[in-house]
């Protein structure tokens, strides 16, 4: 709890103190003691100014500004207007018990920003930066990139970097939302923000202070209330309107009936209850508060919304549209299967000799062979290897010349090849002998992310009518991943500028209201992600460009974080639509009875107080939403 809440409580203390006693020498008074009832009418003045004052001030500062009919000058001329016909309990308990839904408004707000602040905390306030023998405390903000910094166990990364020297594990989650610490080791790269559990490490800084993934996060959370929500927006038109009617509204009821009765007084508390009754603090509080909710709830759970209209249009989401590499695959290499053509030669043999001839290239296929061999290259059993671009390599082995390529590859050599259906790369290779004879074939797939079929599947079940893959994968590979995950329409061998065509023509077929979402690494995809009514960044960890040009960003490689956003953003939006009719309901009812002298300045102190505390809670409901888990 913050400082000024406490303050703020302890006058609500002593303000209810007051109040009680007032309460208490009002009714030893009204058993003849006059000077008991002088005394309760002090501490009702007392109880009155102590949480009433600073209300005061701000009706006098707005009125000041030319901004008269806010909820601060209704409870002003409403309370003033209560002590003028003498009805001092009423006066001080609206002023007393408004205090109090304003500090449980505060309170809900500061629980809600809770997790939003964990992620203003990120980043220490010092790095440490090794000057030769040397360690230096400096500002984060004044250490450059190629500057290398120490990381004890215990501290938090300051920049973003590679590491130089050490390894160790890293808790990531008030990025990512990830529970399960991140093994980490020498030439990796790591981002400002997460923690070192185990092990001091020493990393080279890449860069800037102002550009690391802390700072951008903070900058996203920083204006993350700026896009307002079409329901906030219509709340704060509403409010414009509505107040000075209600105004008039009580000044004639305050008038007309008491000339024509002739009991002012009588209309004069109706008009002050009526005024009370009016105030339309539940929607005012309420409905930013629960789209307030909605995004810190969001980023306790990996997930960062630029602002509540983004939240607001996931609603109404009609087509999901997805890249496929770093969505629903992991985006990186591996060996998944090795197949032997020859009864001589075993499937380590022919990995061996695979790796061997793509020692010297740096494509993604070769490291992933490299990776599955797991063993030293022996420079000695390599003689020399060439690379032939887009087709392979050419290598003497171990005194043999080998071939290693695909399958255009092998047709220019005029080697017979196998070529199984799979949606991985199929890497040949063959040998020069007697003549040329073909050994056998390794795939090397891009993996399915694990959470990946099942993300497709609810998005199905939750009514995504469309849900499209995008891939610059040829035609085989592409409808092979789209088979295993269900997903009927694809396109394939895709360039950038094609992507946003394909997205130009789908925003076009949704249904008029409805949405289409884009999700996609945010490395090649920032012209989609930007075009899309939501653009939602995968894996967003230390990408700078899918922070920059996606509406949502999600910390970590979960699709199934999206399932999470939709369903706090329907969540939320019905939160909003339950407080705008309880609201108007309640208010509606309790102006009318009170029109009517039926109501009490006590119901309206419960239509003002106990509705929006009542709107405060509910709001708060929209942080608690259950995450979806695979």
């Amino acid at each position: 709890m913050t400082k000024k809440l406490k303050r703020q409580g302890k006058k609500i203390i002593i303000s209810l103190f007051l109040f009680l006693l007032a309460l208490f020498l009002k009714g030893l008074g009204e058993k003849s003691y006059s000077l008991f009832e002088l005394f309760a009418i002090i501490c009702f003045l007392l109880s009155y100014l102590i949480v009433g004052t600073e209300v005061i001030k701000k009706a006098v500062r707005t009125i000041t500004a030319g901004q008269i009919f806010d909820e601060n000058f209704l409870m002003v001329i409403a309370t003033l207007g209560a002590f003028f016909i003498s009805e001092y309990p009423e006066a001080a308990a609206v002023m007393l018990f408004y205090q109090i839904g304003e500090w449980f408004q505060s309170y809900a707000i500061n629980n809600s920003r809770k997790s939003i602040k964990e992620m203003m905390d990120l980043c220490p306030n010092e790095a440490r930066v090794l000057r030769g023998d040397r360690e230096e405390m400096a500002d984060p903000g004044e250490v450059e990139p190629g500057d290398t910094i120490l990381v004890k166990a215990g501290e938090r990364i300051p920049l973003d970097g590679i590491i130089q020297k050490g390894s160790c594990s890293l808790d990531t989650s008030a990025l990512t939302g990830e529970s399960i610490p991140k093994e980490v080791k020498e030439g990796e790269e790591v981002c400002s923000g997460c923690i070192n559990l185990n092990s001091a490490v020493e990393i080279k800084v890449t860069k800037e202070f102002t550009d690391s993934t802390v700072m951008k996060i903070m900058e996203l959370v920083e204006n993350a209330s700026v896009n307002k929500a079409v329901s906030e927006k219509f709340i704060t038109r509403f409010a414009r309107y509505y107040t000075p009617i209600i105004v008039i509204l009580a000044l004639l009821l305050a008038i007309i009936p008491s000339i024509i009765t002739g009991t002012p007084l009588v209309w004069i508390y109706r008009a002050l209850s009526f005024l009370v009754i009016s105030c339309p603090c539940a929607l005012v509080i309420s409905i930013p508060l629960s789209f307030f909710g909605g995004i810190g709830g969001a980023s306790k759970r990996g997930i960062l919304i630029k602002g509540s209209n983004y939240l607001e249009l996931l609603a109404s989401a009609e087509a999901v549209v997805m890249d496929k590499t770093g969505t629903l695959t992991k985006g990186s290499f591996q060996v998944v299967d090795i197949v032997s053509m020859k009864p001589e030669m075993d499937k380590e043999q022919l990995l061996a000799m695979a790796a061997y001839g793509e020692y010297a290239s740096n494509h993604p296929i070769a490291k992933a062979l490299h990776e599955a061999y797991g063993k030293e290259i022996q420079k000695e059993n390599l003689e020399y290897a060439k690379e032939i671009p887009g087709y392979g390599v050419e290598a003497l082995y171990q005194h043999q010349k080998i071939y290693v390529g695909n399958e255009k590859w092998m047709e220019t050599l005029g080697i017979s090849c196998q070529q199984p259906e799979t949606w991985g790369s199929v890497c040949h290779i063959a040998r020069e002998g007697e003549k040329r004879e073909y050994l056998g074939y390794i795939i090397i797939a891009d993996q399915l992310k694990e959470d990946a079929r099942d993300t497709i599947r609810v998005l199905k079940d939750m009514g995504i009518k469309r849900i499209v893959m995008l891939t610059g994968d040829g035609k085989n590979a592409a409808g092979q991943i789209a088979k295993e995950l269900r997903i009927q329409e694809y396109y394939s061998e895709l360039l950038p500028y094609h992507k946003v065509e394909i997205m130009e023509k789908i925003l076009q077929e949704v249904q008029p209201g409805k949405k289409v979402i884009f999700v996609g690494d945010g490395i090649n995809d920032a012209p989609v992600l930007a075009r899309a009514d939501i653009g939602i960044a995968m894996g967003g960890l230390g990408a700078d460009v899918s922070i920059e040009a996606a509406d949502l960003v999600i910390m970590n490689d979960q699709p199934s974080k999206i399932i999470t956003a939709i369903r706090i953003s329907h969540k939320t939006l019905f939160i909003v639509k339950e407080n705008i009719v309880m609201a108007l309901g309640i208010k509606m009812l309790v102006l009318l009875l009170a029109a009517l002298g039926i109501a009490t300045m006590w119901a309206a102190v419960f239509a003002d107080v106990g509705v929006a505390f009542l709107a405060i809670l509910n709001a708060m409901r929209a942080m608690r939403i259950k995450e979806y888990v695979s």
